[in-house]
């Protein structure tokens, strides 16, 4: 209902990231079948402001009074209804469905229904793409047969640094035997070595039997780089000369300015960074805690964590321009805590995703690899 308690047909109500939601009646009424635990439900409404709900089946609450206020921010509408679709958003359309969908082998049937919902505006000073969405994203989903409704609240990539959130509800796509033999199989796939998957292990101590190896590690200022003002300063340098610059020339004792500032400029491609394994194959208790109920995730640095039951797809190998060439290894990935006192429920979710950056596999494995939080894996009789 609105603040007048004016009923609201058609109203979506659904569990975050689950395949459990409904549409509000003529009367603007709802139910919904809920499992003991808390749940964050979702209620919205286009033209309305969405409002995110703690549902804690202890507090035995029966009936439940949503009054949902008008949006009065108009500013997204008025933009997006600016939006020209020509080659610069098409470009941008592409680097978003990159960065939101992925590139792995699962993201390639993934599709977004309605992309034109989509607005960008680009920094070009900063490289920073940002995207807003007038109406929640239809996406479907033919590698693991759902159709999501995807309500985003953000989205940036700054740099090489992609951070998005939003409010998902899974429907699942009817197909015969063969189709439901393949998504089940991709399911249970996409499943195996996640973010999800890592942590469940962890809450359930059972890391050593679902194939991950966890261990700590420091990152440090690279030494051997040069600082951004030196490089700065080696750059104008260069600009400035007059002299014709071989860029290409050996130079192993510098014999003026000019000589020590390309010397200064080739170092420029090593990392800013250097990690430090210190610590490895912890346990499970080196990774979180429990105070009150409550898990925190709880470690010194930062996470090096290998899931040893599945390998690399190729793609994750030719992902960057230039890269090296190499065998498929496990998959590898890196936990960067942003803050200190990160809460993790029981189903294997962040309180705040955002809390948490991830660099390495599961950086490639995307949006397009996801699945709702209800999701039960399942042995694949062969």
């Amino acid at each position: 209902m609105d603040v007048a308690k004016n009923p609201l047909e058609g109203a979506a109500v659904y569990f975050n990231n689950t395949m459990v939601g409904t549409t509000t009646n003529n009367k603007g009424e709802f139910s919904l079948k809920v499992k003991e635990g808390q749940h964050e439900l979702i209620v919205s409404f286009l033209g309305f402001k969405r409002i995110n709900y703690l549902l804690d089946t202890k507090k035995k609450e029966k009936r439940l009074l949503f009054l949902l206020e008008e949006e009065q921010n108009m500013l997204a509408e008025i933009i997006i209804g600016k939006t020209k679709y020509n080659e610069r958003w098409k470009y941008n359309l592409a680097t978003f469905k990159k960065e939101f969908i992925g590139t792995t082998k699962l993201s390639n049937s993934c599709e977004i229904l309605n992309p034109k919902a989509l607005h960008f505006n680009y920094d070009a000073k900063q490289n920073i793409l940002t995207a807003i969405a007038k109406k929640p994203l239809k996406i479907k989903h033919k590698g693991l047969g759902y159709l999501i409704t995807y309500d985003l609240v953000s989205f940036t990539r700054n740099g090489s640094y992609v951070s998005y959130l939003g409010y998902s509800r899974y429907e699942k796509i009817k197909g015969g035997k063969s189709k439901q033999k393949r998504w089940k199989k991709n399911r249970l796939l996409s499943y195996n070595g996640s973010i999800v998957h890592f942590y469940k292990s962890v809450i359930s101590n059972q890391l050593k039997e679902e194939g991950y190896i966890v261990d700590l590690f420091k990152r440090i200022i690279n030494k051997e780089r040069p600082t951004e003002e030196a490089i700065k300063k080696a750059r104008q340098l260069v600009k400035l000369s007059t002299n014709s610059i071989n860029f290409f020339k050996k130079i192993n004792v510098p014999k003026n300015a000019l000589d020590s500032a390309l010397v200064l400029l080739k170092k420029v491609k090593l990392p800013k960074y250097k990690d430090i394994l210190y610590r490895k194959n912890i346990a499970f208790n080196e990774v979180i805690s429990i105070k009150n109920n409550t898990i925190y995730l709880d470690f010194d640095n930062n996470l090096n964590v290998i899931y040893t039951k599945e390998k690399e797809e190729q793609g994750f190998i030719l992902r960057m321009p230039f890269s090296k060439r190499r065998a498929v290894a496990h998959q590898k990935s890196y936990v960067i805590p942003k803050k200190s006192g990160i809460i993790i429920d029981k189903q294997g979710l962040l309180n705040n995703p955002l809390d948490v950056y991830y660099e390495g596999y599961w950086s490639y494995e995307k949006f397009g690899n996801s699945l709702p939080l209800d999701y039960k894996p399942t042995l694949i009789k062969q």
